[in-house]
């Protein structure tokens, strides 16, 4: 079932994707050669709980911290540990922030000191891509028409799109109906209406679509140990159109 939300509602969410989005901003600016990935962990931890949130992923399904560090080859839920990242590196970090309520969840990869044009481009198409989704995230359109523009905005690269993990609703549950997968057919799916919050998320690989879980039963890699990316934003349709609630300047 897909919860819609009232303004009052939304606008609650706003002021958590703020706090989100300026713990990302922070890591961007904390990542360098030399930190650890359980380093970065501590300093959203601590700016999430200083402005009266939580972070969402701590203990959710029983994951063991507060943000995913996702390093190269990682693709998503990267536990934090004493890795430390090395010069031409990636890494995915995905956070969510719990207010007053309401979950909003974002991601975004970072480069490590110099990396190659290949990781350059994978991480600007996969933004990218979120982009081309968001031209139909609009009422009237259906969710499948999101996407299908991504798929077909990456398939031009050749990239791999990660299939087993997709985008989904977002607000008093940290995952919801209705599921944004990053590929399919448009003209299917729920129809995209005002209230409805969702996560659109892009994982896509430098090689080929196959991930696979480790033991940890958390960190999923790609199976061919290709770099991945990704990018994401909670979003709330608002006058039937997206409002990315977790990019600075953001308003309702």
């Amino acid at each position: 079932m897909i919860y819609l939300k009232s303004l009052s509602a939304m606008r609650t969410m706003l002021e958590g994707g703020k706090i989100l989005c300026n713990t990302l901003k922070l890591l961007e600016n904390s990542v360098r050669i030399g930190i650890t990935t359980k380093e970065l962990n501590k300093i959203a931890e601590g700016y999430i709980i200083s402005n009266a949130a939580q972070p969402s992923f701590l203990g959710y399904r029983g994951y063991p911290a507060s943000i995913c560090t996702s390093v190269n080859e990682v693709v998503i839920h990267g536990i934090p540990s004493k890795r430390a990242l090395q010069d031409g590196d990636i890494i995915s970090i995905d956070a969510g922030v719990y207010f007053k309520g309401y979950h909003t969840d974002a991601a975004r990869t970072f480069a490590v000191g110099n990396i190659t044009e290949e990781k350059k481009q994978l991480i600007k198409v996969t933004e990218q891509s979120f982009f081309e989704g968001m031209k139909y995230a609009k009422e009237g359109y259906r969710i499948s028409d999101i996407s299908s523009a991504i798929e077909k905005y990456v398939s031009a690269y050749g990239y791999g799109i990660v299939k087993s993990f997709t985008g989904h609703g977002v607000g008093k549950d940290l995952h919801e109906d209705p599921e944004v997968p990053n590929f399919g057919k448009p003209g299917k799916g729920a129809r995209i209406t005002n209230g409805m919050t969702f996560a659109v998320e892009p994982m896509i690989n430098l090689g080929g679509d196959d991930v696979e879980i480790l033991e940890d039963e958390w960190t999923t890699v790609t199976t061919d140990a290709k770099a991945s990316a990704h990018y994401e934003n909670t979003i709330c349709i608002v006058g039937g159109e997206p409002i990315l609630i977790t990019l600075p300047d953001a308003s309702l």
